[in-house]
């Protein structure tokens, strides 16, 4: 039986996950392309396939169609975005995810990259390499106003970090869980109201139609000049084209962004900006959550598969 693992960091330094997989009487088809997965090689590489362990890589109808045999994909994170799942449930092929294994890792990096832009932490480092020692001021993240949209498991987490900043946090989520909000002391509030009040605002929803450019020019414009925008969950939340001229213009402080529609992007203006700190879409890269993310997608795609 073989399958296909595409994510770059998976086994990386956990070896052993490979042994777990090849002991289960599996032949592994392993993604030697250094990066993404493009549509046509996810088909090629996919179609003697029974089961799959997935990154970010197009996991369309198209290539779906192209994997006759396939029954099981064991998504390696939670975001479901690159799946057809209604082409998986026609087909009856499992889909499963890595839920609550790199939750620390992401509110980790979401808080690093909120200190990073409001502290301008990376534009003093290349100064200093220039042997530039002149003062730059930034801005203060404790005390602030905080908008999570998403309270899930990572928007909590971010929550809980942020506490120990004293901010005050707003927060939005379709599923609301009440009694936490109510017992960490966050309000609840919608998009809007997020983006006219907070000082920083972190995203950690999914990506669906209905969110796709959730943070558009018209909300841009309702932030304060002072705002700071975080994402770590999808790069179609935000209007790219707006957010790249809210930054140039300086109408709001600055951004940190894990991840774009297109890695890496290709405007070559995103890469002249010092008000932004850009990330390789490398928030749950860290030895702990890639071990623990890397394990949970071997017991479920062994599960599906009926191997365990």
């Amino acid at each position: 039986m073989k399958i296909l693992v595409t994510p770059r960091s998976f086994g990386k330094n956990n070896p052993e996950l490979f042994d777990i997989l090849r002991d289960a009487g599996l032949e592994i088809i392993r993604n030697d392309s250094g990066g993404i997965l493009s549509e046509a090689a996810v088909k090629e590489k996919l179609a003697p396939c029974e089961g799959v362990i997935l990154g970010v890589d197009p996991m369309n109808a198209a290539v779906l169609a192209a994997a006759p045999k396939l029954r099981a994909i064991a998504k390696y994170g939670v975001g479901l975005d690159n799946i057809d799942l209604e082409a998986c449930k026609a087909r009856g092929i499992a889909v499963s995810r890595t839920v609550g294994a790199n939750s620390n890792a992401v509110a980790d990096y979401a808080l690093t990259l909120m200190l990073a832009v409001a502290r301008k932490a990376a534009l003093i480092d290349r100064r200093c390499r220039d042997k530039d020692w002149s003062k730059i001021t930034g801005i203060d993240l404790y005390g602030k106003t905080l908008g999570i949209v998403g309270l899930g498991a990572i928007g909590k987490c971010v929550a809980r970090r942020a506490r120990g900043f004293d901010m005050k946090i707003l927060a939005h989520d379709v599923v609301w869980d009440e009694a936490y909000a109510r017992e960490n002391g966050i309000e609840r509030a919608d998009v809007d109201r997020i983006c006219r009040e907070a000082d920083f605002i972190s995203l950690h929803t999914v990506l669906t139609e209905e969110t796709r450019n959730l943070i558009n020019a018209e909300r841009l414009s309702a932030m304060k000049k002072t705002a700071v925008l975080i994402n770590t969950a999808r790069g179609g939340l935000i209007d790219e084209a707006a957010l790249l001229a809210a930054l140039q213009e300086g109408r709001i402080y600055g951004a940190g962004l894990d991840v774009f529609e297109q890695e890496p992007p290709a405007d070559p203006a995103w890469y002249t900006l010092d008000n932004l700190v850009m990330g390789s879409h490398c928030s749950s890269s860290t030895a702990g959550a890639t071990e623990q993310m890397g394990h949970m997608a071997v017991a479920n795609l062994l599960r599906d598969l009926g191997l365990r």
